[in-house]
């Protein structure tokens, strides 16, 4: 894939009620119209449905437990795919759940359909799996019982092409990466996603209403403590970032624009403490750790870190360990962060997981809640790879789910693990 051709809890997601209280840091779980109307539910179905056979599971508490969740992204009707793990990091099916929408597929996109991190997202605090319906500008919200989706709900993105989300607190925030873009905010409740007046911003992007894979913005993100909400923006070669309120309102009108560092910035992560942001950048494959103001700026904290790989698009953080998918080449690398914050690479060649004949079109990529197994999404060959991390950071493969939709007009991308 050539970014230039002519394309937690989890990712971000805090225990705290308020935008501001305390967090688990967690790297996943990004028109000017000022407070726009709320919107449409687009649908509110309240039972889930299964198109696969269900799960034996008969556990009765709420959240997910010990499950890895893949989004297919199917253009004729979005499903998520739902495996348990056990103790070893095994996956084994355990039943496909209709989101209610349709998946989509940028223009001109090589292996990764939506071009975006975080499209899929477990939040810990409500026990609530979100995701989004590209082709349909919708967001379904489940509510998680074991490895058993159910009380499908249905909303608005507010925008077209909606890629990614970000959660913190009883917070979440949709990317919308057509036309314009946008992100929009919405309340988690029992009742599922209500948008949240007057959180509408505009990105000022040149999309049509399916954009380019290289043009649309690349992830959605909160900053840990919540005081931040940042865009990565692919062509624009900008990271912008939304100072908020403790309401959850951005407090701009529009977004701080911030030169990237590196060329072509895609996904973003956050260090253990949450004081540090790394951006993932694709043009030459590259790790940018920046410090985060108050004010929406950042300061580079260690200018682009190469790994010789190729397309570095998606990053995530086990532990002081961060690992990063390169789709250009099918190969998973490894990077550590020392107790002052440098960033290296874990090993000299840059290869965490050597690619093998299933890792074909590594794309996106998630860590379980005790950071000790990583799964990847190989979009070619419709597989998803489980490693187990070692104490020195490399990657031991532990199991492969296959039968997923591989990349031919679309294809999966957006995975969560618990």
């Amino acid at each position: 894939m050539n970014m230039h051709s002519s394309r937690k809890t989890h990712r971000g997601t805090s225990r705290s009620a308020d935008i501001h209280g305390g967090h688990r840091v967690k790297s996943r779980t990004r028109r000017i119209v000022v407070g726009g109307g709320a919107l449409a539910i687009a649908g509110a179905a309240t039972v889930a449905v299964s198109l696969a056979s269900a799960s034996q599971y008969s556990g009765s508490g709420a959240g997910a437990d010990h499950a890895v969740f893949v989004q297919g992204n199917e253009l004729d009707g979005n499903t998520i795919h739902v495996f348990a793990r056990d103790d070893n990091g095994k996956l084994s099916p355990s039943g496909t759940f209709a989101t209610g929408g349709q998946g989509g597929d940028q223009v001109d996109a090589p292996t990764d359909s939506l071009a975006s991190q975080g499209s899929l997202v477990y939040d810990d605090a409500s026990g609530m799996l979100l995701a989004v319906n590209a082709g349909s500008g919708t967001v379904t919200s489940f509510r998680v019982e074991g490895q058993q989706l159910k009380d499908r709900r249905v909303v608005d993105s507010g925008g077209e092409f909606p890629a990614s989300i970000a959660v913190h607190g009883k917070v979440a925030y949709v990317m919308n990466a057509g036309g314009e873009g946008s992100v929009q905010g919405f309340r988690i409740t029992s009742k599922g996603l209500k948008p949240l007046k007057g959180s509408h911003r505009s990105l000022g992007l040149a999309n049509e209403d399916t954009p380019r894979f290289d043009t649309s913005p690349g992830e959605v993100e909160f900053a840990p403590d919540g005081r931040n909400l940042m865009v990565t923006t692919k062509g624009n070669n900008t990271v912008e970032v939304f100072p908020m309120k403790r309401n959850g309102l951005p407090a701009v009108a529009e977004p701080v624009v911030n030169e990237s560092a590196g060329g072509v910035p895609f996904a973003i992560s956050f260090d253990r403490t949450g004081k540090r942001m790394l951006v993932a950048e694709a043009e030459k494959s590259t790790v940018t750790t920046y410090q985060v103001k108050r004010d929406g700026k950042l300061k580079v904290l260690q200018q682009p870190l190469a790994s010789g790989q190729e397309v570095l698009c998606w990053l995530e953080r086990a532990g002081d360990f961060f690992y990063g998918g390169n789709t250009g080449n099918s190969t998973v690398t490894g990077y550590r962060m020392d107790k002052r914050g440098k960033l290296a690479l874990t090993n000299e060649v840059g290869i965490a997981a050597p690619p093998s004949a299933n890792s074909q079109g590594v794309i996106d990529l998630a860590v379980t809640e005790d950071e000790k197994f990583v799964y990847v999404q190989n979009a070619v060959s419709g597989t998803v790879d489980g490693f187990r991390v070692e104490a020195n950071g490399s990657l031991t493969k532990v199991t492969t789910a296959e039968g997923l939709p591989a990349f031919d007009e679309s294809g999966m991308e957006g995975i969560a693990a618990v």
